[in-house]
């Protein structure tokens, strides 16, 4: 029995599907079907069942699973406690970053990390959360930030703040809207958010919740672009409370009924579930909890 070949059975049992699980783990799907067939003949069980839909775990499968998974647990353990033990931590860290750096102090907080550990090589990569969480399931990234309300199933998360949000008006409709109530605003232009931004989710929920289907225009990515457009009077839009203060005071737009929060979301710092003991992991967990001032 191999470390690889256990790979392979917690893969395909998480993504219930081979070649899915062969792209997770950067492998060709022959080689995938080589190790589970490998593993079932040294067993002497069937691990899955083929269905319309891939694969789905067997009884002996599903029992088994548990025991592939605490090994490969043992297996990390055991490779954390070595990284561990060398004198200066090294390695590298590529995290996930969202648009606004400021928000995240990482400049405070990365500055922290290559103090205490000038050997660990620090990448950053831009995204929005739905992305950076994919890509910390895949493998691709090691840990990243999130704004957003998720239930992550096998990644860990640390609440760093939470985050308000506004409605910015066009200074064009401010006499019209400015203290409107939501039905009001019933109809009126919202510029559209990608559904990669959890910012489209928020706004989506409240619009559920009063009840109200505005006009959506175009589909933006971008905070900073999102308060440019509403200052340009294209619409209005769901904007961080810091954000949006900020703009208001200088007169780009106003903020619907001075500035009321609607919506709040925990900004969050996740990583693997699996990774709980690494050191890499644990280094920066403990340079956030500083810098954020956490427990």
């Amino acid at each position: 029995m191999e470390i690889y070949q256990l790979k392979s059975f917690q893969a395909v049992a998480q993504q219930g599907h081979l070649t899915q699980a062969a792209e997770l783990l950067h492998l060709s799907q022959p080689a995938v079907s080589a190790h589970i067939k490998a593993l079932e003949e040294e067993l002497g069980v069937s691990l899955f069942d083929r269905v319309s839909s891939g694969v789905q775990l067997t009884d002996a499968g599903r029992r088994l699973l548990g025991d592939a998974e605490r090994v490969l647990c043992d297996m990390r353990s055991m490779f954390d406690h070595a990284r561990s033990m060398h004198a200066q931590l090294r390695g590298r860290a590529r995290i996930g970053t969202l648009m606004v750096a400021a928000r995240l102090r990482l400049g405070a907080w990365l500055g922290d990390v290559r103090r205490r550990h000038p050997l660990l090589d620090v990448q950053t990569r831009l995204g929005l959360s739905r992305e950076g969480l994919a890509e910390i399931r895949r493998g691709n990234l090691d840990c990243g930030f999130f704004l957003g309300r998720e239930s992550f199933s096998g990644v860990s998360a640390v609440v760093l703040a939470e985050i308000g949000f506004c409605v910015a008006i066009p200074c064009e409709l401010a006499e019209k809207l400015g203290h409107a109530d939501w039905q009001q605003m019933n109809g009126v232009p919202w510029l559209g958010v990608s559904p990669r931004s959890t910012i489209a989710a928020m706004t989506e929920d409240l619009w559920r919740q009063y009840n109200i289907r505005p006009r959506l225009i175009g589909e933006f990515d971008d905070e900073a672009a999102l308060a440019e457009l509403v200052k340009g009077g294209l619409g209005l839009a769901l904007l961080a409370e810091r954000t949006a203060k900020r703009f208001a005071a200088d007169g780009a737009f106003v903020l619907w009924r001075g500035g009321e929060v609607v919506v709040k979301a925990p900004l969050q710092f996740i990583y693997p579930s699996e990774r709980e003991a690494d050191p890499v992991i644990l280094a920066l967990r403990e340079s956030l909890r500083r810098i954020w001032d956490l427990p």
